[in-house]
């Protein structure tokens, strides 16, 4: 067990560059700096100023704006090097902050962020970060994820106390069970604005709370959040099959669409199902047929796996391509590829009422294998 647990910590501290926020809000406005609107359950950090990894059961309210540099790899985040100052023409820089004490005003901000883009596409896209994610890794994510997927609408985290540290994985978990209150608090904020419809996305750990926050919200037959939610995205859920399942069918009527995005080479989520004595978690999972009572689409991006591969719509630059260009993610993964020729290979089976799509490199794109 201690060989499992080491070799758990130094995968997951080799998952992506470790970093702290750099405000810097005199920097030129030289790259593409996307506004973050923020609620998260951790406790201020009266060192930095920020959120650290305290626990809060109030909630706390906030918008970022961070620039990012012109020359940039897709699916990467540039940090300054430790004790140097950040330079905007090489990393990610935080031009602008704010904290709101009266949500009527956060609220305010997100209906001027939302009147902004077009007709139709007004919609809230709300992440949820994973295990081991500092809250500047988890906004710089975000940031990242804006700039490179170019979706349409406002972007949102909510965040919730992780430790940021490789060996805290059991603290993580209490921490994520421990928020669920304070996101399904912010989701019911969310619905008060006049977003035509809120997207949620979570990734790793935060699957759990996206899950578990959509069961309470269902239990409690709050349909005006649940009526505003216009689809649920999982990245590498590290979730236990069966309490997916279970989590599902209490929620009923799952929301539309609702996507499943696996791989069978998530390094990460091999050694979580082993440290669980269990031998696969639902975003590794091999055999789809499974889920076949749920509403759901099953995405399989093994083909472009990189590093550890557990969170490949996010770090890998070809896949990031494919969904970037996508003008309709739903329409794309059903089957209707007129816009998106060339870019990648499916394959799509039904089993009941679940499809399993698994996409590949095709001619316009190799992906990383």
């Amino acid at each position: 067990m201690r060989s499992l647990v080491f070799a758990f910590a130094v995968l997951c501290a080799a998952c992506g560059p470790r970093g702290e926020i750099a405000y810097n809000p005199d920097a030129e406005r030289s790259g593409p700096a996307p506004e973050i609107f923020v609620g998260t359950s951790r406790l201020s950090d009266a060192v930095t100023g920020d959120f650290g990894v305290g626990r809060s059961t109030t909630g706390a309210l906030a918008r970022y704006v961070v620039q990012l540099p012109q020359e940039r790899e897709p699916g990467t985040i540039s940090w300054p090097r430790p004790g140097r100052a950040a330079d905007p023409a090489r990393n990610f820089v935080t031009i602008e902050r704010a904290r709101y004490s009266d949500p009527a005003a956060f609220r305010a901000d997100l209906a001027r962020a939302l009147a902004a883009e077009p007709p139709g596409q007004r919609e809230l896209r709300v992440f949820v970060h994973g295990f081991n994610t500092t809250f500047a890794e988890g906004l710089y994510r975000l940031a990242q994820l804006d700039h490179d997927l170019n979706l349409p609408g406002v972007s949102v985290l909510f965040s919730w106390p992780s430790r940021g540290k490789p060996l805290a994985y059991l603290a993580d978990r209490d921490s994520a069970t421990l928020a669920r209150d304070s996101y399904e608090a912010f989701l019911n904020e969310l619905a008060q604005t006049d977003a035509e419809r809120i997207i949620l996305i979570g990734h790793s750990m935060g699957t759990l709370m996206t899950m578990e926050a959509l069961r309470q919200i269902a239990i409690a037959g709050n349909r005006k959040v649940l009526d505003r939610i216009g689809g649920v995205v999982l990245l590498s859920p590290d979730l236990d099959v069966d309490v997916f399942e279970a989590a599902a069918r209490r929620i009923g009527v799952l929301p539309q669409p609702f996507f499943v995005f696996v791989s069978e080479r998530d390094s990460a989520l091999s050694l979580s199902a082993r440290l669980a004595g269990r031998t696969k978690r639902l975003g590794n999972l091999d055999d789809p047929e499974k889920l076949a009572a749920l509403d759901i689409t099953v995405v399989d991006t093994t083909a472009f796996s990189v590093r550890d591969g557990h969170f490949n719509v996010g770090t890998s630059p070809s896949l990031i391509g494919i969904i970037g260009s996508m003008t309709d993610i739903s329409q794309a993964f059903q089957g209707d590829q007129s816009d998106n020729a060339g870019l990648f290979t499916q394959t799509v089976k039904t089993f009941q009422h679940a499809r399993v799509v698994t996409v590949g490199p095709g001619v316009g794109k190799p992906g990383e294998r």
